[in-house]
């Protein structure tokens, strides 16, 4: 019980530590991804050290876990309803509510009529769907009835994209910011209650010892987007797979550079992949906002057999009220520089992918 305790205690520690350097490998990256895991995990190693109390100097670890503890908690605290955010109230002149679902699908997953009655039984106003293949597209035509607007790029790389819409589209536009193969939606709207806004759809690749050795790309990516939207004056939304986590750096660079705010804040995690394993469960799926697009509701929906879990957003749009402005943060001179060489680095990676990917 000793041995196991000091494993875990220096294990955390590693866990904790290796993300402060700011190495774009997987191995420094991934770990920002289980920060809710490691948090429990420390809290559980504190408890054992109590069980196990028979060195005189186990103070010395316990007081270490539960400085870590602090550092892991102050930024996760932000992220449930602990957290203090002002409430916001719908006025007369604000949009009528809308609904996004935003899914990854899995390219291999079959199940196609769970995902479609999904759709049927939430009835968004649009969706979006990733790692939608071929197979994907066609197995969708039925829901094209009632989504007369579409925007697709299909694709065998599990990077494929389609976008399906009951408000009209009035321009759309697929993005290569760092790579021809991952596409990126940028589709502007306009509401039958004479509301316009764009929506952006992202999916970069993930830093992992099995896909991307580096997060080069998806941060170079995410940044390209951020410079992106912040020259556009309509309201906007950002959504996808962002195989990132909010409180990482780059997530953090990608909220400032963009000038837009992170729902979840005030909120809860909102946590997606992996959707078969619920203590293994990451808020990867993420969405950011302009300060007149005010959300009443963001959650996931049941698993419809991808590894990922739908997320579904309740939404308006207000352009007369000016409460959110306060929450919208800058990047600094030196970090729009950082950004910069972030999106450099990711346009210079070759992520060698296959064409066409298969099931393994």
């Amino acid at each position: 019980m000793w041995s196991t305790y000091l494993f875990l205690t220096m294990l955390l520690v590693l866990l904790t530590v290796l993300p402060k350097i700011q190495n774009p490998h997987w191995i420094f990256r991934v770990p920002e991804f289980g920060k809710i895991q490691i948090t429990y995990c420390i809290l559980g190693t504190i408890i054992l050290g109590f069980l196990v109390g028979r060195s005189e100097n186990i103070w010395y670890s316990q007081a270490l876990l539960g400085v870590l503890f602090i550092h892991h908690g102050v930024t996760l605290v932000k992220y449930t309803p602990l957290y203090p955010v002002k409430k916001y109230q719908r006025r007369n002149r604000s949009s009528k509510k809308l609904h996004f679902i935003s899914a990854n699908v899995y390219q291999f997953n079959k199940e196609y009529n769970r995902f479609i009655n999904l759709i049927e039984t939430c009835k968004p106003d649009v969706f979006l769907t990733m790692e939608s293949n071929g197979d994907w597209e066609k197995a969708m035509r039925p829901l094209e009835k009632n989504y007369m607007y579409q925007h697709k790029v299909t694709l065998e790389n599990t990077y494929g994209m389609h976008f399906y819409s009951k408000i009209k589209i009035k321009e759309a536009q697929t993005h290569y910011f760092v790579a021809d193969d991952i596409p990126s939606f940028e589709i502007h709207l306009q509401t039958e209650d004479g509301f316009s806004f764009v929506f952006f759809g992202v999916h970069p690749p993930p830093p992992s010892p099995t896909e991307e050795e580096t997060s080069k790309e998806r941060d170079g990516d995410l940044l390209s987007t951020a410079k992106r939207v912040k020259d556009i004056k309509e309201p906007v939304i950002v959504v996808g797979d962002f195989n990132n986590v909010a409180w990482s750096k780059s997530s953090i660079l990608f909220r400032k550079t963009s000038h837009l705010i992170d729902p979840r804040i005030g909120r809860s995690f909102v946590s997606t992949f992996h959707a078969k394993y619920r203590l293994l469960r990451f808020p990867i799926d993420l969405m950011f906002h302009s300060e007149n697009i005010f959300i009443e509701e963001l959650k996931t929906l049941e698993n419809f057999g991808s590894d990922h879990l739908p997320v579904y957003c309740e939404f308006f749009i207000d352009h007369h009220n000016e409460e959110q402005e306060e929450l919208v943060e800058e990047a600094s001179q030196e970090e729009i520089q950082e950004a910069e060489e972030m999106i450099r680095e990711g346009k210079e990676e070759d992520g060698e992918r296959d064409t066409i990917v298969t099931e393994d």
